[in-house]
């Protein structure tokens, strides 16, 4: 799989986190906090073994529409 980076939310201040990357598949990429709060995780539904849960601000989710 090949990442296009696309950019991170403007509240960044250290390092690339949180970031939206673009795929060579025709998906994306978020990179971001994990979610580790049980009372938020009981509220994902059907969470599979080789999934996880990041948290980015709307403004990273943003940059998808702009790509489109």
């Amino acid at each position: 799989m090949r990442l296009t980076f696309l950019g991170r939310t403007g509240g960044s201040n250290e390092g690339s986190c949180p970031a939206l990357y673009a795929t060579d598949r025709g998906t994306y990429v978020v990179q971001g906090k994990i979610v580790t709060d049980p009372e938020a995780l009981a509220g994902i539904r059907d969470l599979a073994d080789d999934e996880l849960v990041v948290e980015v601000p709307a403004d990273v989710l943003a940059l998808a529409r702009e790509v489109q």
